[in-house]
């Protein structure tokens, strides 16, 4: 039992799982409404935009390309994160558009397009004694990859189970994702040491901004009235297929490092890289993609993966430590 301890030490303390759980408690309770909520599609277009351009200054295109020394293990978690995890979005999408509203089901597809966590799957490959290095390398890399494919890969799959991305959603891509991480990267040789120097505070911004973003979405879902249209049956089992991607996610990584006969150190690697799925992507791509009272019902899964990762990941880091 007091081996437990550590692991409830870890989750309390991250601070990122109560503002995501106080964000989603404030909606419920004090949904936005009336004037503030028409402009809060302003305040939050303009959060991501800083979000992405903070992105796009942070990620070193040169310490990826250093990174990549490593191929066999780069390459397997380029695959797990884009193909293996891809798939099971989807399959337990269209498995579960029988049984559950369709923007619900649909939000298995767009977790599964997602890209890695950088410093939750960093942290946690420290703790267990991976190879940090990589660890670092692959969520920057898929990270950098993901602001492209992931919207790209859900327009594409996501047409043909009826949740198709207009035009008007892809303008807002380039204009509010894309275009600021391309600002960023191209400016970064200048800015980057002062951003770096103040970690920080600029990252309670991203997750600060990711928060308002969870906000407004479940706000207007509550307002719209959507979650009436879930039953505790249908959330049971909503939880149920996120429990089979969970143990998927990261059984399959843990194995497929086996296979590939890969140190314990690298296998530690891909298991944390491989298996998480970042909400700090998801959430702006959700916002812009869909209007309010739709963007809450498809984070919905992406949240609770993502909470549910980070209860995992700690014991799992932990024990992995000790062998």
């Amino acid at each position: 039992m007091s081996s437990f301890y550590p692991v409830l030490r870890q989750i309390a303390s991250d601070r990122f799982i109560w503002l995501l759980l106080g964000a989603v408690t404030l909606a419920l309770l004090l949904p936005l409404s009336g004037r503030f909520a028409s402009i809060s599609g302003i305040i939050s277009s303009a959060g991501i935009f800083m979000v992405f351009l903070l992105h796009g200054i942070r990620l070193e295109r040169s310490e990826v390309v250093a990174g990549f020394r490593n191929l066999r293990l780069q390459g397997a978690i380029f695959a797990y994160v884009f193909g293996v995890m891809l798939i099971a979005g989807l399959t337990a999408s269209r498995l579960l558009d029988n049984f559950l509203p369709h923007d619900l089901a649909l939000g298995f597809l767009f977790l599964g397009v997602l890209p890695s966590t950088i410093q939750s799957a960093t942290s946690y490959c420290s703790i267990a004694g991976g190879n940090v290095a990589a660890s670092i390398v692959s969520s920057a890399f898929t990270n950098l990859c993901g602001v492209v494919i992931a919207p790209v890969m859900f327009a594409l799959l996501a047409s043909a189970a009826g949740g198709m991305i207009t035009t008007g959603g892809f303008v807002r891509i380039f204009s509010i994702l894309l275009l600021p991480f391309v600002i960023g990267q191209l400016i970064q040789r200048w800015v980057r040491p002062w951003i770096i120097e103040h970690k920080g505070p600029v990252g309670w911004l991203d997750k600060i901004v990711v928060a308002i973003v969870v906000y407004i979405a479940f706000s207007g879902a509550v307002l719209a009235g959507t979650w009436y249209q879930v039953d505790a049956g249908q959330l049971a089992l909503m939880a149920a297929g996120l429990g089979i991607i969970l143990a998927l996610g990261f059984g399959g990584a843990w194995t497929l490092g086996g296979w590939l006969d890969l140190v314990r150190a690298d296998r530690k690697t891909l298991l944390f890289s491989g298996a998480q799925k970042s909400i700090a992507i998801g959430a702006p791509l959700a916002a812009i993609i869909f209007p309010p009272d739709r963007a809450g019902m498809v984070l919905l899964p992406l949240l609770l993966y993502h909470l549910s990762q980070l209860i995992v990941s700690a014991p799992v880091a932990l024990q992995l430590a000790k062998k």
